[in-house]
């Protein structure tokens, strides 16, 4: 075990793998000597070259065509988008080429290979161009597995599943738990099985469920909340597509109440769909309406950043008003 940093950790699991597959290759904006504007590719144009760690130009949709082309010819391409913000050139790309790829040519062709890494969310100032959370706009579509991870070790881990998967990954990074978020990380090759939720803590009268920074949130919440007495169950999703309802659905049998919490807008949010889900599979189990604390219907601000995130007051005054509806 190593004590790392969220950014310590990414960066180990991209020389690992980068290590054991001469096919992969890193490559993004500011990617190569600089190690990206995070830092979190430092080091791995030295140690690997310019040819397998190297800068593109400011084009997202161009870095997301390249990726296509490369993983479509047998490469390992991991792109990396600046901020999650950026992504959205690139949808066009993600969405009707990387997403359909292998379902288009009968399976004949495949950019299983492809994973893209960018940093998401908010919690750093970033104002409304650099603190999106737009995972939810991929969860819709059929071929892209979509991850976040909440510490170093689940990002480690995680991100080595996403790199060695058979299909094209998102793979989105809290950038606010970047430095923030240090812990004991297994040193080595290792991975975390993509699609299956965490049960980060047991409870008795409700179930929180989250991902990402959100998690400490959850946390924070479930400790006010024990001292009235309340007993949270703490699931961590990790995997938003495909989503493990079976994990999900058993907490909520058992404790009867669901939060969900997300940073992206409440409408349209993740959180509805797997809100959606739980009322089918758990309906006469539930002592309470499932409950969404999420990000404001409005652009990101920046000097109200902090009205705007779901925090540990809301979710607390949520988690009451559920136990005691």
């Amino acid at each position: 075990m190593a004590e790392m940093n969220m950014l310590h950790a990414i960066n180990d699991a991209l020389a690992i793998a980068m290590t054991a597959d001469e096919r992969m290759v890193v490559f993004g904006e500011d990617v190569g000597h600089f190690g990206g504007v995070f830092r979190a590719t430092s080091g791995l144009q030295e140690k690997f070259g310019r040819d397998r760690c190297f800068n593109t130009p400011l084009t997202e949709q161009g870095i997301a065509g390249f990726a296509n082309g490369l993983a479509s010819n047998g490469m390992t391409a991991v792109a990396e988008i600046q901020f999650a913000d950026y992504i959205f050139p690139a949808f066009d790309q993600i969405v009707n080429e990387t997403a359909k790829f292998r379902y288009r040519s009968g399976n004949q062709f495949n950019v299983g290979g492809l994973t893209f890494r960018t940093p998401y969310g908010g919690g750093i100032a970033g104002g409304h161009y650099h603190s999106q959370s737009p995972e939810a706009y991929f969860t819709q579509t059929p071929g892209l597995k979509v991850v976040i991870p909440r510490n170093p070790e689940q990002a480690k881990g995680l991100l080595l599943a996403s790199i060695r998967d058979p299909n094209p990954v998102i793979f989105f990074e809290p950038k606010r738990l970047y430095r923030a978020s240090v812990g004991e990380v297994p040193a080595g090759d290792f991975v975390i099985e993509l699609g299956k939720a965490d049960v980060v803590k047991t409870g008795t009268d409700i179930t929180l469920l989250g991902w990402g920074a959100q998690m400490e949130t959850l946390e924070k919440a479930a400790k006010m909340a024990e001292k009235d007495g309340i007993s949270c169950e703490i699931v961590d999703l990790r995997t938003l597509s495909p989503w493990d309802i079976d994990t999900v659905a058993a907490s909520v049998k058992k404790t009867g109440r669901l939060l969900i919490n997300h940073e992206a807008p409440l409408t349209g949010g993740f959180a509805g769909e797997i809100a959606a889900t739980i009322q089918e599979e758990c309906f006469l189990h539930l002592e309470s309406p499932i409950s969404r604390i999420c990000g404001l219907d409005t652009p990101y601000p920046l000097i109200l950043e902090k009205e705007y995130m779901p925090d540990e007051l809301k979710t607390y005054e949520a988690i009451k008003a559920s136990v005691n509806f």
